[in-house]
């Protein structure tokens, strides 16, 4: 059972979207040194791809069960949405970080990014959350969270994107991820901390 510490699925949501801005800006703030733009980039493909699987397998669905057509509209959209941002950083990982065509990569990622999260923010969710109540928004938070900790954290586009099929794609995928992050490098705890301050 979630707690009153435990956030709304709102707030899970979109203290995401703002990590996700937070490492985007770390990374424009970085321009001329490819090394820290490559640390950068890797932890926000690996946030949007965790991310994006915990609401494929989490939100929307919840959607599609409590607000009926319009709810299955608005995940198929979101769906679509997130396959145009897996596409474009499955694309990144083969662009040399540094480059221009690797910075314009990634604000195309951002750019797509920003209208997906505001209307996740200001009309899934909030609707989402009146139909189901702040309880069982808590659990979907805490269900999200949990989620994220066990999926792929690397943009794969050809992946199914709806159940139960995600759910399969998502667990073979992620410990072949896992393997790869282990060989890549990401911003130090140091270099998160002081990017806060």
């Amino acid at each position: 059972m979630a707690t009153t510490k435990t956030p709304t699925l709102l707030q899970a949501v979109a203290d995401d979207h703002n990590e996700m801005y937070e490492y985007y800006d770390q990374y424009v703030k970085n321009a001329g040194n490819p090394e820290a733009q490559g640390r950068w980039a890797r932890l926000l493909t690996w946030e949007v791809a965790r991310h994006a699987v915990g609401e494929e397998l989490v939100v929307y669905p919840l959607m599609e069960k409590h607000l009926g057509a319009e709810g299955k509209r608005l995940a198929d959209g979101d769906r679509a949405d997130h396959h145009v941002v897996k596409e474009l950083l499955h694309k990144l990982e083969s662009i040399q970080p540094g480059t221009q065509e690797h910075a314009n990569v990634l604000k195309k990622v951002i750019d797509h990014l920003r209208p997906h999260n505001d209307s996740e923010e200001n009309t899934d969710l909030p609707a989402l959350e009146k139909a189901i109540g702040a309880e069982a928004s808590r659990e979907a938070s805490a269900s999200f969270k949990r989620t994220k900790k066990f999926a792929p954290t690397r943009a794969h586009p050809g992946a199914p994107d709806k159940p139960p099929f995600e759910t399969l794609a998502g667990l073979l995928a992620a410990p072949i991820d896992k393997l790869k992050d282990a060989f890549a490098t990401f911003p130090s705890e140091e270099e998160k901390e002081a990017a806060k301050n």
